[in-house]
């Protein structure tokens, strides 16, 4: 009866907490220019994608090289969703949740086999064919795509809550809702599970884990949460194309995720916020170099790589997570 009492007061700590933060960036929102509020719902969008990347490789060990790709899937099917049924915005996200996990879930049925370089090599080649297959069908758009518009604010907001705000404020609003759920599935047994898979798979199968089952599970919510995100792009960027979903975003991901550290929930909102100040960064490189057309091109690429490999070298778990580390130590002493 105590533990059951201090899990719900935890809970509600957390409720609390999730409303204050969501307060506080909305009105923050409503108070930066438009190029913070944008970059504000690009930060959102990297922080569900890089929280399925924790919950699949973090948690429970399998390594993807294919989050861009699963985005995608959410992308066109919210938008296919709100483009063919003229549905409300809250639905065309809950298309892209469900046909994502559905997906995930046969992929995860595959994947469930294979581990370590086998499945990166096949969610690698995933990211690599899956959005050049959308130039293939007309109803997909081909290479120009499909539009996405959510709409515009409602009147009541004012003349002054412009369309980015109004982005800002639903990626804001869905990032929270994701991370909670997240948060707490991965502090449930579930995430105690995929902890016991990834640590020792054969020790689980003996104490009686189905060690399968809860790969193709992590799968399967991993890719709604990327579907998810890949909406949220969409929506940011008015847009669903083969080029919004590039091998690039994958390996960005990627990155973004090793530099919040992987097993680290917390931490995805840091690496949403690097991988949003690198084109920043790229262009203020550019600009010092002159010709900053030619640069801009490959300079992002450039430092998301180099990023990778001195996190790879040095922080391996991610400078947040040997931050947190270090907090402890000094603690304890």
């Amino acid at each position: 009866m105590e533990s059951w009492r201090k899990a719900r007061a935890a809970v509600r700590k957390k409720i609390a907490f999730f409303i204050l933060l969501g307060w506080a960036l909305l009105i923050i929102g409503d108070r930066v220019d438009e190029l913070r509020v944008y970059q504000g719902a690009q930060i959102a969008m990297y922080t569900i994608a890089l929280a399925s990347i924790v919950l699949l490789t973090g948690y429970s060990g399998q390594v993807s090289l294919g989050n861009g790709a699963m985005m995608a899937v959410g992308g066109y099917s919210a938008a296919l969703t709100l483009n063919n049924l003229q549905t409300p915005i809250w639905f065309a996200f809950l298309m892209a949740i469900l046909v994502s996990a559905c997906f995930g879930s046969l992929l995860g049925a595959a994947a469930a086999r294979l581990s370590g370089p086998y499945l990166a090599g096949t969610t690698l080649a995933l990211a690599v064919g899956l959005p050049a297959i959308a130039n293939q069908f007309s109803f997909l758009g081909g290479e120009p795509g499909l539009l996405f518009d959510v709409g515009f604010p409602p009147e009541r907001f004012g003349e002054e809550f412009t369309q980015y705000k109004w982005f800002f404020w639903i990626a804001s609003v869905i990032a929270l809702l994701a991370l909670f759920i997240t948060s707490n599935i991965l502090q449930s047994r579930f995430g105690r599970t995929w902890r016991a898979i990834r640590g020792n798979s054969l020790a689980a199968e003996l104490a009686g884990i189905h060690s399968s089952r809860m790969k193709v599970l992590a799968f399967t919510i991993s890719s709604a949460l990327a579907g998810l995100a890949g909406a949220v792009l969409a929506m940011t960027i008015s847009l669903v194309a083969p080029g919004a979903y590039s091998l690039t975003l994958s390996f960005a991901l990627v990155t973004g995720a090793v530099l919040a550290g992987v097993s680290s929930l917390p931490g995805v909102v840091l690496g949403g916020a690097i991988l949003v100040a690198i084109p920043e960064i790229a262009d203020a490189l550019a600009g010092r170099f002159g010709n900053a057309d030619s640069l801009n091109n490959y300079l992002p690429g450039l430092i998301t790589s180099v990023l990778l490999i001195l996190s790879v070298i040095y922080t391996p778990n991610g400078p947040g997570e040997n931050l947190r580390k270090h907090l402890r130590k000094k603690h304890a002493h």
